[in-house]
């Protein structure tokens, strides 16, 4: 999904041409501008895949890698019984009861949804005020079609979230402490509807994850709605 943006995006800017197959408009040579590490990469993957089928380059992907292939619809079309037993091998089985907390700064798409597969999360909250996000995959009707793809329930609880002018100009761990303490001690006592909602969530769903922007969550609010619920209601936290 995320190589299908990044073909938009190119398409878009004229760099390459509006077609099945990827093929380029521009006549720069981008390949010797990178240094030589990922020009290596890139000669060998020439050189091993060049002349492979997209049958061919499907099945070696499940093959080597059926972590990716767990929730795949064709898999059956390329593998045999026992590649197949491979794939369920992989995936993930968690009988525990966490909340998580995630942030989607610095991660794609791809990355940040195999981080809740991989810990079997069965809900998504978005705690965001405001779910909009110019980076790819992380809109409200984005993540909530992935999530749904892969067998993952989706909501917003937009009242969790902070108003955005709060959050300007955040230069320094003090003017985030003092963000987070004044969300602590004015806001969250005004929201013991929504967290009440989402500890019945947690009960329902066992595995919930609530997500934000910040890659740290000390850095974001979320820590403070998780601190809230493991206070109150001994709810066990991971932070991913």
């Amino acid at each position: 999904m995320q190589a299908r943006s990044d073909k938009g995006t190119m398409i878009k800017y004229g760099l390459l041409e509006d077609a099945r197959h990827w093929s380029t408009n521009a006549e720069e040579d981008y390949i010797s501008q990178l240094n030589d590490k990922d020009q290596k990469i890139l000669n060998d993957l020439y050189s091993q895949f060049q002349n492979a089928s997209y049958k061919e380059l499907v099945t070696y992907t499940y093959k080597e890698y059926p972590f990716f292939a767990i929730n795949s619809e064709i898999a059956a079309t390329y593998l045999d019984e026992n590649e197949l037993s491979l794939i369920e091998l992989h995936r993930p089985h968690n009988d525990s009861k966490n909340l998580y907390t995630i942030g989607y700064e610095g991660i794609k798409a791809e990355a940040y949804m195999n981080k809740l597969v991989s810990k079997d999360v069965k809900l998504l909250v978005d705690v965001r005020k405001n779910s909009m996000s110019m980076k790819y995959g992380f809109n409200k009707s984005q993540l909530k079609s992935m999530c749904n793809k892969l067998g993952i329930d989706f909501i917003h609880i937009s009242e969790l979230g902070i108003e955005s002018d709060k959050r300007k100009n955040l230069d320094s761990k003090a003017d985030y402490k003092k963000l987070f303490d004044e969300y602590e001690k004015e806001t969250l006592p005004n929201r013991t509807e929504q967290l009440e909602q989402l500890y019945q969530l947690f009960k329902k769903y066992n595995r919930l994850a609530i997500t934000c922007f910040e890659k740290e969550h000390t850095s974001c609010h979320r820590h403070k709605v998780s601190d809230y619920l493991a206070q109150k209601y001994g709810v066990p936290i991971e932070h991913l």
